[in-house]
C-alpha cells in the first residue's frame, strides 16, 4: 500500500478535528473545545477532541440556608434522552462524509408535541431517536428547525401517541433572580438514567454564544457535563432555561440558555423558516477615559457608548466614527455601554436589539458634533465575511481533473490550528500570506466575494505529474482572471475556449498549475470513477457547471 503523502495525512487530521467543531455529547465521554470568544465548553460537539475532567459535585453548602427543592416527577416525566446518528462534513474530502458518529443528549418536551434540545446535539444527525425516561424503547425523531448560532433545535417524533403520557413542560414567563434554587436534569457521561444537579443561579450576562451570534446567558454553579446539553434547568416545577456548555478548567460554572432565548427562537421558527436573531455589529469603545470626553466636547452629564468603527462606511449609513450613542431605544446607555434590567441587573446595550428591532430597523439617540440625533440602523443576523461559518451546511465542491476546489469556512482555519504541529502550520501559511490567515476575519470587499482553496491533494494522474501538492492553497486566478468565488470559478472554467487552462494561487512561492483543457474535462470522469467519487460538484456547483453548453 503506497503511503500517504504528509500534506494528505494533514488534511484528513484536519477532516477528523473538523468533526469535533459540532458533536459536543458524545457516548464516550469526550469533550471538546468550543470555538467561541467566551472560554466555555459546549456540554457535549465541533473542534478538538479533550480529554473530559472527572465531573465534579457542587461545592458544599450550608444546609440552613442552601436552597431547598426537591425533584419532581411531573417535571422527570418530560425529559427525554437524544440519540443521534452524525455525519459530519470531511473538510479534506468535501465530495463525502465522515463516517458515523453517535451522540447523546437530553431534550425536553414543550407544546405543540414537540422536543426542545441543543443544536450541537443533532447537527448533521442522520438519524435520531429520543426515549423517554424509564422508557424501554426508542422512538424514531426528525429534525423540525435548527439554530447552530444560539445552539437550539426543535424535534418531531414519528409516534404522537408519545405525548397522551409525556406532557410539556411548563416554561418560566420571567428571568429568575441571582440564587433562585436550580436544578439540571439531563443524561450526562458516568451512567445512563436521569441524572439531577442542584445549584442556584449565580449571574446573568448578555454574551456570545457562536459568532456572530449573542444572547442572554445564565450562570448557575450546578454540575453540568456532557450528554447535559439540551436538558432543561428548572425551578420548581418550571423550565428557567436549557443546559448547553461549562466553563472549561473550571468547577461548577455551567450555562443555560434563558426562556426569553427560547421564546425568541420558537416565534422564528413558527412560519418553519428559521430567520435568526438582529445583531449588532458595529464596533465601539467606551466613554470611561476623561481626555475622550474632552476630546469630544462632551457636556458632563452626556452618558454613553463611542462608535469606533461603524459597520459600513457609506454615506447613508447612520452611524460614523466619533458618535456617542446614548440611547438605545429609550432606554439610557453608560460610559460602559450597559444598561439596566430591573434593580439589580446590568447587561451590554446590544441586548435589546432582540427587543426592540421593528423591520430591520433599530432606534438610537446619539450625539454627533454636540448635537443629539434620533436614527433607525439598519440590523440583520448576518455578518458578512469573507470566509464564513458554515452555519450547518455541507461544503460546497468541484472536481475539475485531479482538481478540488471548495471554499473556505472558518472550520477549515480553525481546524488547521487543532492538527499536530497546527501553529507552526498556521505560521509558514501566514507567511506565505495565504488568504487563509491573512483574510480570516475580513469583511467581502464585494458582494459574494469568498476565498476559494484547493482542498485536497491532487487525485492521481498524469495531469498532475510534476506538480507540487496544491492541498490549502487558495485560488487566485483562472486564465489571468481574479476568481471572486466557487460558483465564479466554475464559469471560469465552463466557459474557457483557451487551449489551456492557467490556475494561480494567492501565496508566495506557489507554481502556477497549466492544464490541457480539453484533456482535463475529458478525463475528469475517469478519475471521479477511479476515486469513487459519485459527483463532480456539489448540486449547486454543478447546476452552474451545466447551465450552458461548454466550448
Amino acid at each position: 500500500m503506497r503511503p500517504e503523502p504528509t500534506a494528505y495525512r494533514l488534511l484528513v487530521i484536519l477532516a477528523v478535528t473538523s468533526a469535533g467543531l459540532i458533536a459536543r455529547d458524545t457516548v464516550n465521554g469526550v469533550e471538546p473545545e468550543k470555538p467561541t470568544p467566551a472560554a466555555t465548553v459546549p456540554a457535549g460537539g465541533l473542534g478538538l477532541q479533550l480529554p473530559t475532567p472527572s465531573p465534579t459535585a457542587p461545592p458544599p453548602t450550608n444546609e440552613s440556608t442552601a436552597p431547598q427543592v426537591t425533584p419532581s416527577s411531573t417535571v422527570e416525566n418530560s425529559i427525554v434522552k437524544v440519540f443521534a446518528s452524525a455525519r459530519y462534513p470531511d473538510l479534506a474530502k468535501p465530495w463525502t462524509k465522515q463516517a458515523p458518529t453517535e451522540v447523546t443528549g437530553s431534550g425536553v418536551i414543550i407544546e405543540g408535541k414537540r422536543i426542545l434540545t441543543n443544536a450541537h446535539v443533532v447537527l448533521f444527525a442522520s438519524e435520531v431517536q429520543v426515549q423517554a425516561n424509564q422508557a424501554g424503547d426508542k422512538i424514531s425523531a426528525t429534525v423540525e428547525a435548527i439554530a447552530p448560532g444560539i445552539d437550539l433545535a426543535v424535534l418531531k417524533v414519528d409516534e404522537e401517541k408519545f405525548f397522551e403520557s409525556h406532557l410539556p413542560l411548563v416554561r418560566a414567563e420571567k428571568l429568575p433572580a441571582i440564587k433562585d434554587a436550580v436544578m439540571v436534569y439531563g443524561y450526562p457521561t458516568g451512567g445512563s438514567s436521569l441524572s439531577i444537579t442542584k445549584g442556584i443561579v449565580s449571574r446573568i450576562e448578555f454574551a456570545p454564544y457562536n459568532f456572530p451570534v449573542s444572547g442572554l446567558r445564565i450562570q448557575i454553579d450546578a454540575a453540568i457535563n456532557p450528554g447535559n446539553s439540551g436538558g432543561p434547568a428548572v425551578d420548581g416545577d418550571k423550565m428557567i432555561g436549557l443546559a448547553f456548555s461549562h466553563l472549561g478548567g473550571a468547577e461548577n460554572i455551567g450555562y443555560i440558555i434563558p426562556c426569553e432565548e427560547i421564546e425568541l427562537f420558537l416565534q422564528d421558527v413558527a412560519d418553519g423558516h428559521y430567520d435568526g436573531k438582529p445583531g449588532l455589529f458595529d464596533e465601539f469603545q467606551t466613554l470611561e477615559n476623561p481626555a475622550l470626553r474632552s476630546f469630544l466636547k462632551l457636556d458632563a452629564s452626556v452618558q454613553g457608548i463611542i462608535v469606533h468603527k461603524p459597520l459600513k462606511n457609506d454615506a447613508s449609513y447612520p452611524l460614523k466614527e466619533w458618535d456617542v450613542v446614548t440611547k438605545i431605544g429609550d432606554t439610557s446607555i453608560d460610559d460602559e455601554g450597559m444598561i439596566r434590567l430591573g434593580s439589580n441587573l446590568r447587561v451590554r446595550f446590544p441586548y435589546l436589539v432582540q427587543k426592540i428591532t421593528k423591520n430591520g430597523k433599530l432606534p438610537l439617540t446619539i450625539i454627533r458634533g454636540n448635537r443629539e440625533a434620533h436614527v433607525d440602523l439598519p440590523v440583520s443576523p448576518d455578518y458578512p465575511l469573507v470566509i464564513p461559518d458554515w452555519k450547518g451546511s455541507y461544503p460546497p465542491y468541484f472536481v475539475f481533473g485531479p482538481l478540488v476546489f471548495s471554499e473556505a469556512t472558518a472550520q477549515v482555519v480553525a481546524g488547521l490550528s487543532k492538527v499536530p504541529k497546527g501553529a507552526e502550520w498556521m505560521l509558514a501559511l501566514g507567511y506565505m500570506g495565504s488568504p487563509l490567515i491573512t483574510r480570516y476575519g475580513d469583511k467581502p470587499t464585494f458582494e459574494g466575494e469568498r476565498v476559494v482553496f484547493v482542498s485536497s491533494p491532487f487525485f492521481p494522474h498524469k495531469l498532475g505529474k510534476g506538480y507540487a501538492n496544491p492541498s490549502l492553497k487558495v485560488v487566485k486566478a483562472i486564465n489571468h482572471q481574479t476568481v471572486k468565488n466557487l460558483k465564479h470559478l466554475i464559469e471560469l472554467l465552463r466557459d474557457a475556449q483557451e487551449e489551456f487552462v492557467t490556475v494561480e494561487f494567492a501565496d508566495r512561492g506557489s507554481e502556477t498549475l497549466v492544464l490541457p483543457r480539453k484533456e482535463t474535462i475529458a478525463a475528469t470522469e475517469a478519475i471521479l470513477t477511479d476515486n469513487g467519487v459519485r459527483n463532480q460538484g456539489s448540486p449547486e456547483m454543478l447546476a452552474v457547471w451545466t447551465a450552458q453548453t461548454r466550448h
